[in-house]
């Protein structure tokens, strides 16, 4: 095992903003055309490793290459046994366990698919999951996958889905001196976040796992001029909700919700929505995951995701996956992004594990 803090520094090194993986990528290639027991292909900037062993079960890994824009941290860092830099938790120290795995773990237990993708960060449209499931879904065939996002060492089971609306009350416009001779959107948006601010959301147990759901507003638009009654106002909603529910039926439960404030005269966009996914623990790759490849009850902590991953693209697919990697998920995207040795050591002694030995 090559030092793992030491190879994350050196990939956070490698600038990978979203759309801009091309010279991660590269690396990450080099590094795996020379496994001898790898079968490599690139789609675009995504990069595929596969073992092919006749194995009676296929492990996905997979993560992906982007980063969110730096804030004076792009440079790797290190003190002691601290790395700070961008990408740093989100998602590089994954990356270089996955690395290291593939190229050190000859003869795995089950045959072992390495996916180092791009455009997790950005929109769904962009994503090259997404683009590797359209044009080469053969690449992607798997038994359960691990997606190498930071979780502090836990297993972070399922993910909730996402919808984000617009909605745009209407009202009439009139001068700011006769208000009763028109009607003010904004105020008519205040009942609506009242709505929104009171709503206590759902905490369903799924598998073990509770998921608390959410209902945000992240954006409102309105206003004419200092003089005038605004005849719209638009308020940005962000809602997640638990696996157990598509995004079909939450759009429903938020116009129930919202009643009668919104009426037929008001606009009501969907701006993007995505399904969650459920914890799938039950599957016996992911199962050994949890209890260190030997049925020990006292393994590994798992807790519900609260937040939306790729772990919802693979079960779309039919393919349980669960989120498990180092790195503090509460540092994603921060400026003060970290992650230490004894998260990167403890992630991958239990992944290589569960490539040695399979499940039971």
């Amino acid at each position: 095992m090559r030092d793992l803090l030491a190879l994350t520094a050196e990939l956070v090194d490698i600038a990978s903003p979203s759309g801009g993986e091309d010279a991660l990528a590269d690396h990450v290639e080099r590094v795996l055309r020379q496994v001898p027991w790898l079968q490599v292909e690139r789609l675009g900037d995504n990069v595929v490793a596969r073992t092919d062993l006749a194995r009676s079960q296929r492990l996905i890994l997979a993560g992906h290459l982007d980063t969110v824009p730096a804030q004076g941290n792009e440079s790797a860092r290190l003190e002691g046994d601290t790395l700070w830099g961008l990408g740093a938790a989100d998602m590089k120290a994954g990356l270089a366990v996955f690395l290291d795995l593939a190229t050190t773990v000859a003869d795995p237990a089950v045959d072992v698919t390495y996916v180092f993708y791009t455009c997790e960060e950005v929109e769904q449209d962009r994503s090259g999951l997404g683009r590797l499931f359209a044009e080469r879904p053969a690449l992607l065939v798997g038994d359960a996958a691990i997606l190498g996002e930071p979780t502090d060492g836990a297993v972070e089971a399922g993910c909730q889905g996402s919808l984000r609306l617009a909605i745009t009350l209407m009202g009439r416009r009139a001068h700011t001196a006769r208000p009763w001779m028109g009607v003010n959107a904004i105020h008519r948006l205040g009942r609506l976040l009242a709505v929104i601010d009171e709503w206590e959301g759902r905490r369903p147990v799924l598998d073990g796992c509770e998921f608390r759901e959410a209902i945000q507003a992240v954006g409102v638009e309105a206003g004419v001029a200092g003089n005038v009654v605004p005849d719209r106002a638009t308020v940005t909603l962000n809602h997640r909700f638990a696996p157990d529910r598509s995004a079909e039926v939450a759009l429903a439960h938020l116009r129930e919700l919202l009643g009668d404030i919104v009426g037929p005269e008001d606009e009501v966009t969907v701006l993007d929505q995505v399904d969650g996914a459920p914890p799938g623990l039950d599957h016996p790759l992911l199962a050994a995951l949890v209890n260190g490849g030997d049925g020990d009850a006292d393994g590994l902590e798992v807790r519900s995701k609260l937040g939306w991953t790729d772990v919802a693209r693979f079960a779309a697919h039919g393919i349980p996956a669960c989120n498990f990697g180092p790195g503090d998920p509460t540092l994603a995207h921060a400026p003060d992004e970290r992650v230490g040795r004894a998260a990167l050591v403890a992630v991958h002694g239990a992944l290589r594990s569960l490539l040695e030995l399979g499940a039971p």
